[in-house]
C-alpha cells in the first residue's frame, strides 16, 4: 500500500511559553501513538515535532492512506446458550449473528464458514464458548486521524484552558476550549488534504508565517515542504530544538570574549517566545555593578528574559544580550527600548 508523509498543524494565538515544549511533545506523541495503534504506520515511520509561539505541529513519515485489513476474533456467547440439545443454532445465536451481519453462518452450521468469516467453539463443559472469526476491513486515514486528533487534544497537558467563541460562518458555531484561540488547521497526506476537523476548524493547506516579517497566508503544497516553506517564505524556524540551538550559538557568538550566563530554563523560555530569533546586545550604567550581581542577574533573567555576561574571572559586565523576534537593519529602537526598561528594573533592584 502507498505511503506518504503526514503533516498536522494547529495555528493559534501565542501559546504559554513555559508549557510549549511539553505541549509539543504531547501533541506529537499523541498523534503518532494514535495512528500506530490504528495500524496506519510502518515500523520505520518517524515523527518530527514542531513548536513555535503560534503553532503546534507534527510530521510523520510513511503513513498509509488506508489501514490494512486485520483478523478479528469476537466472543459471542456460551455454547449452552448458542446451541440446543440437537446441536442446532438457537434463536439467541441467530439473533446475535444477525446484528453482526453474519446471519448466514448459522444456516451453514456445522460447516459455519462464509469466505473469511467463521463461527467456532472452544473449551469444554461449562466453559465452552462460541466465537466469531472474521476480518476487519481497513479504514481510511481521515477516520483514523480524526480519532487520534480528538484523543490527543482531549489529553494535552494544557496548564489552563481558555474558552472562546468560534467565529460565525464556521462549521460549528459554539464555544470551545484550548490553551489559546486556534485559527487554522492543516492536515496533509503528501499533497492531499485529510478531511478532519478540530476546535471548529476544517483542515486545509493554509497556515501563516511570522506576524511581522513573514507571509500572513502561506500555502503548504506538500507535507514534506512544511519546515522549508515556513523558513523561506514565512520567516519561521518551526523546530523548537533547532531554534534553541540557533539561539545558543548566536548568544555565544555575540558574547565574544565574555561568558554568557545561560540557564536551560531561560533558554527554553526565550525559544518559546520567538519564531525568528535575532540576538541584540545592550548595555546599562556601570554604576549598577555596585549592586550584588546575584540581584542584577535575577532581575535580568526573571523580569526581562535577558542574558547577563561576565568576564573570564566571573565578574559581571555592564552588557547584556536579548533575544528578539524581529530582524531589522536598524535595531537601535529595539535596543534602546530594552535598555530603558532594564535601567528601571535595575534601579528597583538597587
Amino acid at each position: 500500500m502507498t505511503t506518504a508523509t503526514l503533516l498536522v498543524e494547529l495555528l493559534s494565538e501565542e501559546l504559554p511559553p513555559k508549557a510549549l515544549e511539553r505541549l509539543s511533545d504531547a501533541f506529537a506523541s499523541g498523534i503518532m501513538n494514535g495512528l500506530r495503534t490504528r495500524l496506519f504506520l510502518s515500523e520505520d515511520s518517524a515523527a518530527t515535532a514542531y513548536a513555535t509561539p503560534r503553532r503546534l505541529a507534527v510530521s510523520i513519515t510513511q503513513v498509509l492512506a488506508q489501514s490494512p485489513d486485520r483478523p478479528l476474533v469476537e466472543k459471542l456467547m456460551p455454547v449452552s446458550i448458542a446451541f440446543d440439545d440437537a446441536d442446532r443454532p438457537t434463536a439467541a445465536l441467530k439473533k446475535r449473528l444477525a446484528k453482526l451481519g453474519r446471519e448466514a453462518l448459522a444456516d451453514r452450521w456445522p460447516d459455519a464458514r462464509d469466505g473469511p468469516d467463521e463461527i467456532f467453539r472452544e473449551g469444554e463443559g461449562k466453559t465452552a464458548t462460541v466465537f466469531l472469526r472474521t476480518v476487519a476491513g481497513g479504514k481510511r486515514l481521515g477516520l483514523g486521524l480524526q480519532s487520534a486528533l480528538d484523543d490527543t487534544l482531549a489529553s494535552l497537558p494544557v496548564p489552563k484552558l481558555m474558552s472562546y467563541q468560534i467565529a460565525a460562518g464556521t462549521p460549528e458555531e459554539k464555544t470551545v476550549q484550548f490553551a489559546r484561540p486556534v485559527h487554522r488547521l492543516v492536515a496533509l497526506h503528501g499533497s492531499d488534504v485529510v478531511a478532519v476537523t478540530a476546535l471548529g476548524l476544517v483542515a486545509g493547506h493554509e497556515t501563516a508565517g511570522h506576524r511581522f516579517i513573514g507571509r500572513a497566508y502561506l500555502n503548504i503544497k506538500r507535507a514534506d515542504d512544511y519546515a522549508a516553506a515556513l523558513r523561506d517564505e514565512g520567516k519561521v524556524v518551526a523546530s523548537f530544538s533547532e531554534r534553541r540551538d540557533a539561539i545558543r550559538t548566536a548568544l555565544l557568538r555575540a558574547a565574544g570574549d565574555d561568558a554568557v550566563i545561560m540557564p536551560d530554563a531561560l533558554l527554553a523560555e526565550v525559544t518559546a517566545l520567538v519564531e525568528w530569533p535575532v540576538i541584540y546586545a545592550g548595555s546599562f550604567d556601570s554604576a549598577f555593578l555596585d549592586v550584588p550581581q546575584e540581584c542584577l542577574i535575577l532581575t535580568m533573567q526573571q523580569n526581562q528574559k535577558y542574558f547577563a555576561l561576565t568576564d573570564a574571572s566571573g565578574k559581571m559586565r555592564n552588557r547584556f544580550l536579548l533575544v528578539s523576534n524581529l530582524e531589522t537593519e536598524d535595531p537601535s529602537a529595539i535596543i534602546g527600548g530594552n535598555e530603558r526598561v532594564l535601567s528601571a528594573r535595575l534601579a528597583d533592584a538597587k
